[in-house]
């Protein structure tokens, strides 16, 4: 962590540590980069077992220099600025987490809950750096997430599985038809869940959007040709037009099926 920033941590953790509704504190690794990298932002992750303070109040306590803040309607988010740095603070009420925990590892009947909204909140919970802790409970949330069952991972592949699936079709449409924008947002879709079912086979859970190219690469089990065909079907050169992509992301899904 660079200096600056454990400046900052230590100096909103240590407010926030002082209400008593708060359990559990962690670090978001975007704020790992330097200030300077574009991507930077200094999130914490606030778990909560209790009330805290309003928005307006909450406001006055993180000091004079915190600009520009808004917070969300549900009372969930605060963002502002310490000169140019940005600020986000989610409040995530540990009822709840456990709740979708217990759906993960227990109540597995219940999964479609939770198959639409991916398992980056997991993977947040698993990773974030702790700058505050009350008790054990994110230590034992963390093993329970580590121990998660086959039934969990073979579920929410085949959801991710049959949406990659679905995008691969609009692609092949969208080639054909040389509709440009379909095509575009196609794309996206279909290596987001591509990526999203390889992460699933490897029993990881997915990263930031900006963390994906990296971390796909680097997992165990993938197809023989899949770092190519990757590198291929992002290539952006003139050459690389939508019927020759579309190949790609054929070859692609036929190699991640194939697992």
């Amino acid at each position: 962590m660079k200096y600056q920033t454990g400046v900052m941590v230590e100096r909103f953790a240590g407010i926030l540590s002082q209400w008593p509704g708060v359990e559990c504190i962690t670090l978001n690794e975007a704020a790992m980069p330097d200030i300077l990298d574009p991507y930077f932002a200094l999130i914490l992750d606030v778990f909560c077992s209790g009330p805290i303070p309003h928005a307006q109040e909450r406001c006055q306590i993180y000091g004079s220099d915190a600009a520009a803040f808004e917070s969300s309607g549900q009372n969930e988010k605060d963002r502002f600025l310490i000169g140019d740095i940005p600020v986000r603070l989610e409040y995530k009420f540990i009822e709840k987490i456990e709740e979708l925990v217990s759906i993960a590892d227990t109540k597995l009947d219940s999964l479609w809950l939770i198959k639409d909204s991916g398992t980056y909140g997991f993977y947040r919970l698993a990773n974030g750096e702790i700058v505050f802790s009350r008790s054990n409970w994110i230590h034992d949330i963390r093993k329970r997430l580590a121990h998660i069952g086959d039934t969990f991972w073979k579920n929410m592949r085949g959801a991710a599985q049959s949406k990659m699936e679905h995008f691969l079709s609009d692609l092949g449409a969208a080639s054909f038809q040389g509709d440009e924008f379909h095509y575009l947002i196609a794309s996206a879709g279909f290596i987001k869940t591509a990526c999203l079912v390889l992460f699933c086979i490897n029993r990881r859970f997915e990263p930031s959007h900006r963390a994906y190219y990296r971390q796909v690469l680097e997992l165990p089990v993938l197809p023989v040709s899949f770092s190519a065909e990757l590198e291929n079907f992002l290539d952006t050169a003139a050459g690389a037009v939508m019927e020759r992509r579309f190949t790609l992301a054929k070859l692609i899904a036929k190699g991640i099926v194939a697992l």
